[in-house]
């Protein structure tokens, strides 16, 4: 079961939830709540999706929250992106995923994967334009969104990624606090730093999958962040550039763990990625 809220509705569920300028005028669309896109064992899987008013085929963007793996969901963390690709004509779907300790790695990236499956089976009914959908992460899920991509089957491919401020490297993100994090702690339940810990955070990190040919890649990351620094993403993008692939990076000064935090900054990031998409998607303004 779900729910469809036709907008104008939305435009009080979006209010405020992005930056200024960005709500303030209604988005037309339907909003369908909680429709089920997997269900594994017990657990469904949700997401939410809007799809603007007209015949469409639209550019398409499916979302995956951030929470350190064992938080959030499909509302969490991600509201400010939901006024802008809205306003900008964007379909857009986002998504929960299993959560650690309950689901070991790697369930919740399969999660992220059967998602980008399932709104290429349903392009149809959601009026999606399979050749230019954006795989959007946050944090942990900006990890997940990345390693969804590069290192997943052709089902799982995308036209564009951008994910925002994500521990692409499992060990570098280990080594830089000396010590085993909470959320990898549950991820993989290790308990100690050996080499069985060290395979784990190598084989679920994407940078040792980096490849050439993959899709362009916009970097987000705030330079003041204290628990995802800022080198996760510039040495993410260095690997892609000498691989021959697009990747650009966009530092917010200021800018912490989290975009919910950036409203103080009065940063432009939004417009940036907004514009960034209509380019590689090649959509007219």
């Amino acid at each position: 079961m779900f729910r469809n809220i036709t907008i104008g509705l939305l435009t009080t569920i979006i209010l405020g939830m992005a930056g200024p300028g960005w709500a303030e005028e209604p988005a037309p669309g339907t909003l369908s709540q909680d429709v089920e896109f997997a269900r594994v064992g017990d657990v469904s899987l949700t997401l939410d999706a809007f799809v603007p008013a007209g015949k469409g085929p639209f550019p398409t963007c499916i979302i995956v929250h951030g929470g350190g793996y064992t938080k959030g969901d499909k509302t969490s963390y991600v509201k400010p992106l939901f006024a802008p690709l809205s306003q900008a004509g964007f379909a857009w779907f986002s998504i929960n995923y299993r959560l650690a300790p309950a689901h070991r790695w790697p369930a919740c990236v399969e999660d992220v994967r059967a998602a980008i499956a399932w709104v290429k089976a349903h392009a149809d009914q959601y009026h999606v334009d399979v050749n230019r959908i954006a795989l959007i992460g946050e944090s942990a899920g900006a990890h997940l969104a990345a390693f969804a991509v590069v290192g997943g089957p052709k089902e799982s491919q995308v036209a564009a990624v951008v994910p925002f401020y994500g521990a692409f490297d499992r060990e570098l993100q280990t080594r830089h606090f000396n010590r085993l994090g909470a959320s990898t702690i549950a991820l993989f339940g290790v308990t100690e730093l050996n080499d069985e810990t060290w395979r784990l955070l190598r084989e679920s990190s994407v940078n040792p999958l980096l490849h050439s040919g993959l899709p362009p890649f916009l970097l987000i990351h705030g330079d003041q962040d204290q628990q995802v620094p800022l080198k996760q993403s510039i040495q993410f993008q260095k690997q892609m550039k000498e691989l021959g692939n697009d990747c650009e990076l966009i530092v917010i000064p200021g800018g912490g763990h989290g975009m919910g935090s950036w409203r103080k900054l009065d940063s432009d990031y939004l417009a940036r990625m907004i514009a960034w998409l209509q380019n590689r998607l090649k959509i007219e303004k």
